[in-house]
């Protein structure tokens, strides 16, 4: 049948599905929907994500499950994508199509592993095993070819830096995504103390039959924060101030790293509610990201040298972050944290951020994203 949808596939095709060199001149028009696409695809991974991570501290594992497709989905746009960039050169340069195909293979790949730990391993529920980190990892790389390719090849416009803080967001959630484990791990702990666990009794089952353990409260807690304390605290602040630190540079406006830090702090505000309202297990939420972002932002106001500037936002962002989780901790709930790790921190973070300051990286020139 030969719809108005054919047609129009057919037209593109016609148009656009040629053989070329990265890089080669697209119209802004095709440019700007391939990226649009990108928002898309990531977008739909993130609402699948989100949703997998409280699927599965309430319900055993189902490779089918809802949160399961809605991530498929977006993954399926997002190869299609760099297929397209691909075979035709469009909307990418070499390096951005390098990045994201390198990414999309580290993905594809980790895919059949984290099914056949899955298989071995039984439930393996913690964010923090091999075979996520090659997730995670793969999404990392083809997200900065994304971002690069917005940097290099979006067209001028209203929505240009827009996007690409939208690209930002994501890189942020990705980054962040491992640390979820102990958000949701703290308050499954408290449900289960207030004698209303948010588990199914099925799960709570095969989690204490994988310790060799009766379901008590030290398999509920074995299986709700089985990482270290240190682990939250160094992990997120150091990993979540780099890409602000990199975001606000490449997005070149006075507030951008508090706008990314909290669009984020924001999703997942949003997110709550309509958790909840679906009764599924609740997460605390890293409010105290708005003060790292703060943290970044103000390191960069002042006229001192620029190791300098990395030296006092990392004690910044250790200072700010560490207290906004005891603080955390004290009104609400927060994840347990291992305090003397802010030394490791630190110096982690300082390093890092010297040697983040010496790479170069593309600015995206249009209308401020945040008034200063």
């Amino acid at each position: 049948m030969n719809t108005g949808v054919t047609k129009r596939v057919a037209h593109f095709r016609d148009q656009y599905w040629e053989r070329g060199e990265p890089g080669r001149e697209a119209p802004p028009a095709l440019v700007t929907a391939l990226y649009q696409l990108w928002l898309v695809g990531l977008l739909l991974k993130l609402i699948g994500s989100t949703w997998d991570v409280a699927w599965h501290f309430k319900w055993l594992r189902d490779e089918l499950a809802p949160p399961h497709l809605l991530n498929t989905a977006g993954t399926v746009i997002v190869v299609g994508l760099t297929l397209f960039h691909t075979y035709t050169g469009y909307g990418a340069d070499k390096t951005s199509l390098r990045l994201m195909q390198a990414g999309t293979g580290v993905f594809l790949i980790a895919l059949p592993i984290d099914l056949i730990n899955h298989r071995i391993n039984g439930l393996d529920i913690t964010s923090w095993s091999g075979s996520h980190a090659l997730l995670y990892l793969g999404t990392a790389i083809m997200l900065a070819g994304a971002i690069r390719g917005w940097i290099k090849l979006y067209p001028a416009g209203r929505w240009r830096l827009p996007g690409l803080a939208a690209l930002w967001f994501f890189f942020l959630e990705n980054m962040w995504f491992p640390n979820q484990h102990q958000e949701y791990g703290v308050l499954e702990i408290a449900s289960w103390d207030r004698g209303e666990p948010y588990a199914e009794p099925i799960l709570l089952q095969f989690a204490a039959d994988q310790i060799g353990r009766p379901v008590d409260r030290e398999s509920i807690v074995q299986f709700s924060l089985p990482i270290p304390d240190w682990v939250y605290p160094v992990w997120g602040l150091v990993a979540a101030a780099l890409v602000l630190v990199i975001a606000r540079r490449t997005l070149g406006t006075k507030w951008a790293a508090t706008a990314v830090a909290g669009g984020y702090v924001a999703f997942r505000c949003l997110a709550w509610p309509l958790l909840a309202g679906a009764d599924f297990p609740l997460s605390a939420v890293p409010l105290f990201l708005v003060l790292v972002g703060l943290a970044v932002d103000a390191a960069h106001l002042g006229r001192v040298p620029a190791p300098v500037a990395a030296i006092l936002g990392s004690a910044a962002v250790t200072g700010l972050g560490y207290g906004g989780i005891w603080a955390q901790q004290a009104l609400d709930a927060a994840p347990p944290i291992l305090y003397p790790s802010a030394a490791v921190t630190f110096v982690v973070l300082a390093v890092l951020w010297v040697l983040a300051d010496r790479i170069k990286v593309g600015q995206a020139p249009a209308q401020p994203l945040v008034t200063a």
